[in-house]
């Protein structure tokens, strides 16, 4: 049996029945702030330094933990991911974990030399959501980027398949694949729909003529609990629906292949389109602009405020005067 399917049958053995808790949160801004685990490593953020250090101890590489002490998604990782022992067994064995504080001002000196203070390091990285997390190997390339909280099978994966190399042959979404999706599902045997979703047949083109609107794009599956999850409490609140409303919406089966025509004007299907933009979270939500371009998109566990403020981002058009969703929030974060 593959690696991952035996752990994660070892998971739905176990877990199974607590896997809801996994999901569920307040992501209100926390009043007091967190304390990151003592085994992460005390780092001067020389980052060649940190990965010679790690690599001399037999290790597959570095991890850099981008977050906040206010954030909650941060508290969530810490505490219903990286508390399990067997995770945090597994991170030390293969990575040295150095973290960054997104608003911090300390200096980080880059694998090509460059010198920048935390928050731009950020910035430029596009760490859009806290937490989020590079994998760098043992050549100082990164490896894979997970942003967001991701409930521990998915974060002991993605542990997996950057420690054994899986990133080098094949896609996040297909290293998943083959565990058959197990722990995500056990949810509706239907879409889950919203009065504002547009009906197919879906002619996303935004190249003929520039759109009057920014578009979400849902991109799920049935039998999917987060999915039914997002509908069920965020998607239900009133200001979520009415900011909804303002924007075209589309729902779009990643495992059906119902043909399509992309926002950049191409034939495609379901499949392949998800495929092509490499997705490998249900439910993910990309929103494009009026042109067909990607503005930001969610594809990790989303609850009522995070989902407010990137509705807010994109119905206030601040994508067009700000290079990223973090960069607009610092800028309003300093102007209070």
């Amino acid at each position: 049996m593959h690696k991952l399917q035996s752990i994660l049958l070892l998971f739905i053995i176990i877990i199974k029945p607590v896997l809801a808790d996994e999901f569920v949160f307040s992501d209100q801004t926390l009043e007091s702030d967190i304390r990151l685990p003592d085994w992460f490593k005390l780092s001067f953020l020389d980052l060649q330094d940190d990965l010679d250090e790690a690599v001399a101890d037999n290790k597959k590489g570095i991890i850099i933990y981008f977050g906040r002490k206010d954030c909650p998604y941060c508290k969530a990782l810490l505490e219903k991911s990286w508390g399990r022992k067997d995770i945090v067994h597994y991170t030390r064995k293969h990575f040295d974990v150095i973290a960054i504080n997104t608003k911090g001002t300390r200096n980080i000196t880059d694998f090509d030399g460059y010198v920048d203070d935390e928050k731009n390091y950020s910035l430029r990285k596009k760490t859009n959501f806290t937490p989020s997390l590079l994998f760098f190997d043992k050549q100082g390339k990164q490896a894979f980027k997970l942003s967001g909280y991701q409930n521990p099978y998915r974060f002991l994966a993605a542990l997996e398949y950057v420690a054994d190399a899986h990133y080098q042959q094949q896609s996040f979404k297909s290293y998943l694949s083959q565990a058959k999706d197990a722990l995500e599902s056990g949810g509706s045997d239907d879409l889950n729909q919203q009065p504002y979703f547009d009906a197919p047949p879906h002619n996303l083109n935004r190249t003929q003529f520039i759109a009057e609107r920014p578009m979400a794009v849902f991109f799920e599956k049935k039998n999917c609990h987060a999915c039914d999850i997002l509908h069920s409490i965020p998607l239900e609140n009133k200001s979520i629906r009415q900011q909804m409303e303002e924007l075209d919406v589309v729902q779009v089966d990643i495992e059906n292949t119902e043909q399509l025509i992309t926002p950049k004007g191409i034939r495609s299907d379901s499949v392949s389109w998800s495929n092509q933009l490499n997705l490998h979270y249900s439910p993910t939500i990309i929103f494009f602009d009026e042109k067909g371009d990607e503005i930001i998109r969610i594809d990790s566990v989303v609850w009522l405020h995070r989902l407010e403020r990137v509705l807010e981002f994109i119905n206030s058009r601040a994508y067009k005067n700000y290079k990223s969703f973090q960069a607009w929030r610092l800028a309003k974060t300093n102007a209070k």
